[in-house]
């Protein structure tokens, strides 16, 4: 176990419950603000809850995951930090998730950053906790994007990052639980590169009609970060 520095905010993280970019990427496309009530769907080591804290210090964040690892790194976060008020870690399987484990009946936003990959797809050298991180051992997208529909409140946002070559598993996943797709950013490593990760807002029982936003650009061409993506670390 060791910390990580987030700004003010100190965090546990593990040799098994880290993150990437793609965890700050998300938080920095949520939107979240400080009247917002959020749950974190597969929130790890709470690095965007946290996140979240930083930045906007929003009125409740719940964080949700299935490893107890996970949750007891984040409890030390939040007494570490004195977010008890703020930051509500639960242990759950989502799948088995609902409004009755929540002190409020619905929330304004849910985040999820789920396993990308899989079931069976590659796994071996990995650790059992980075597996069900990475691939759908214990939830799939479809379940992801259930637990979200059962949480949202009418016009509530679901804000998702996953890989391009998943977009239509959740797409159709969104649809099929009454949470309509309404824009996408696609994220490239450069201008010439093909994105690796698109960030994705639905709106519950919301009319059809996407927007493709501009592509988010890592990096500039000589190799230097973009001023976007350097935005993301302030």
């Amino acid at each position: 176990m060791e910390t990580f520095a987030l700004g003010k905010i100190t965090m546990y993280v593990s040799d098994d419950h880290r993150f990437g970019t793609d965890a700050f990427l998300l938080a920095y496309y949520a939107g979240v603000r400080p009247d917002s009530v959020v749950c974190d769907l597969c929130t790890g080591c709470g690095i965007i809850p946290l996140i979240f804290c930083k930045n906007v210090m929003p009125r409740l964040v719940y964080a949700i995951d299935i490893q107890e690892e996970a949750i007891e790194l984040l409890n030390m976060s939040v007494k570490k930090n004195g977010l008890e008020n703020t930051v509500a870690p639960i242990l759950t399987d989502l799948r088995e998730l609902d409004q009755k484990m929540l002190a409020f009946e619905s929330v304004d936003i849910v985040t999820a950053n789920p396993p990308y990959m899989t079931s069976g797809s590659g796994f071996e050298k990995t650790s059992r906790p980075q597996a069900i991180a990475r691939h759908e051992l214990m939830c799939t997208v479809d379940d992801v994007c259930k637990a979200a529909g059962k949480l949202l409140k009418y016009g509530g946002l679901l804000k998702m990052c996953h890989r391009p070559e998943r977009l239509a598993d959740v797409i159709n996943s969104m649809r099929e639980n009454k949470i309509e797709p309404k824009s996408i950013t696609f994220v490239h490593n450069s201008i010439l590169d093909k994105p690796w990760l698109f960030l994705i807002t639905g709106k519950k029982g919301a009319k059809s009609g996407m927007i493709v936003e501009k592509p988010m650009i890592l990096r500039n061409d000589d190799k230097s970060y973009t001023e976007e993506y350097s935005r993301l670390y302030e």
